[in-house]
C-alpha cells in the first residue's frame, strides 16, 4: 500500500506527537516539516530524515504532499487550513479550528467546495476512559443524564507567556484558559451530554492580570436541551497542573474520570472500568494520550474516503460556540441562547 506523504507546519511544543504518529504510521509517511525559523525547521528535518520549508505555501505545491498537519499558533489555523484544502491537500488541524465561530464556518465552507477531509486534534475523545463513557451513556444502562462536572485547575506563569509572542493575547491566542487549557474538557462535556440549549458563566483575569489580556479563570452552567445541568470551572491559577475531573451523573449511577481512571458508581458499588494506561505517552499528560489514535483514525478514513471516522470542523466547532457563549453571558451578565447568533 503506498503512504500518504505528510507535511508538518509549525515545528513547537505539539509537532513531535504528530511527527512521532506519522513516523509509525501504517497509511503516513512524513515528507517535509515547516517553520518560519529555519534552524527549528531543519533541526527536526535531520531528526525525521525528512526535508524542510520555511513558507508554508512553497510546501504546499508539492505534489508528493497529500496530507497537512497546522501545528501554528491559533490565529494562524483557519487560513493556513483554507490554503492547504485550496492546494488539494487533507488536513489535520491541531484546536481550535480558529479564534472564533465565524472563522470556523469559512473553513467548514471550504472543506465543503474542495471536498477535502480535515479533521481537529479533540484527540481526548480517543482515550480508553472517554469511549467507554460514551459507551455506557449510549448504551442507557445507567438511564439518562442528570448532571455534567468539569474541573481544570492548572498552573501557567509569567514565562509561559513570554516565551511565546501569540499567547495571552486576542488577536493572536483568541482568549486564554477556556480556548487553550480547558477546551478538550469543554468539548468532552458537550460530546458526553449531547445538545446544549444555553448557557451561563464569567471570566475573570487574577494571578495573571499584569502579563496578559486575555482570562485566566473561567465558570460555567450548561444548560443541556435533555434537562440536564452541566457545571465548569477553569483557571490557570492553581500551583501545579492538577488532574483533569469529568464526572457525569445518571438517574442510576455516576461515572468518573480523574488521572486516566474512569470509576462507575452504581448501587452504592464502586469499581473501576477502564484505563487510560495503555495510551500512556513519551509527552506532556495533559496534551491527551492519544494523538496517534486521532491521526491513524484519520489517515485510515482518507483511506476508505469515510467520513464518519473523523471529528470534523462543525463537530469541532460546537465547543467554539460554546466559549464564545461564556464570553457573552460573562460581559452582559446574562444568560445565552446558544441557538441565537453570538
Amino acid at each position: 500500500m503506498k503512504k500518504f506523504g505528510a507535511a508538518i507546519i509549525g515545528c513547537g511544543a505539539i509537532y513531535k506527537n504528530h511527527a512521532d504518529a506519522i513516523a509509525n504510521s501504517v497509511y503516513g509517511e512524513l515528507i517535509a516539516l515547516v517553520d518560519i525559523k529555519e534552524e527549528k525547521a531543519k533541526e527536526g528535518a535531520k531528526k525525521y530524515n525528512c526535508k524542510y520549508y520555511v513558507d508554508y505555501k512553497v510546501m504546499l505545491e508539492n505534489p508528493e504532499i497529500k496530507v497537512v498537519h497546522i501545528c501554528t499558533p491559533h490565529f494562524l489555523h483557519g487560513q493556513m487550513a483554507i490554503d492547504a484544502m485550496r492546494a488539494g491537500k487533507s488536513v489535520v488541524l491541531e484546536k481550535p479550528v480558529a479564534l472564533n465561530p465565524e472563522e470556523a464556518e469559512e473553513v467548514a465552507k471550504v472543506a465543503k467546495e474542495t471536498n477535502q477531509h480535515i479533521t481537529v486534534c479533540f484527540q481526548n475523545r480517543y482515550n480508553p476512559t472517554s469511549l467507554e463513557v460514551k459507551r455506557i451513556l449510549e448504551e442507557g444502562t445507567l438511564g439518562g443524564v442528570k448532571g455534567i462536572k468539569g474541573i481544570v485547575t492548572w498552573f501557567r506563569d509569567e514565562e509561559y507567556y513570554t516565551k511565546s509572542y501569540w499567547r495571552g493575547k486576542w488577536a493572536t491566542e483568541g482568549g486564554g484558559v477556556l480556548i487553550n487549557q480547558s477546551i478538550h474538557t469543554l468539548d468532552l462535556m458537550q460530546w458526553f451530554g449531547g445538545a446544549i440549549d444555553g448557557i451561563e458563566g464569567n471570566v475573570d483575569t487574577r494571578t495573571l492580570k499584569h502579563i496578559i489580556e486575555v482570562e485566566d479563570t473561567a465558570d460555567a452552567t450548561l444548560y443541556y436541551k435533555n434537562g440536564a445541568i452541566g457545571i465548569f470551572y477553569a483557571t490557570n491559577s492553581f500551583t501545579t497542573d492538577a488532574a483533569i475531573e469529568v464526572e457525569i451523573h445518571c438517574k442510576k449511577g455516576t461515572l468518573r474520570i480523574n488521572e486516566g481512571t474512569l470509576v462507575r458508581s452504581k448501587d452504592g458499588h464502586k469499581e473501576i472500568i477502564a484505563t487510560d494506561e495503555d495510551s500512556k505517552s513519551a509527552y506532556k499528560s495533559y496534551w491527551g494520550l492519544s494523538h496517534k489514535k486521532l491521526i491513524e483514525d484519520f489517515y485510515k478514513a482518507i483511506e476508505e474516503n469515510d467520513r464518519s471516522r473523523y471529528i470534523s470542523v462543525g463537530e469541532a466547532s460546537k465547543v467554539l460556540k460554546l466559549i464564545q457563549g461564556i464570553y457573552k453571558a460573562s460581559k452582559n451578565k446574562e444568560y445565552v441562547n446558544l441557538e441565537e447568533k453570538l
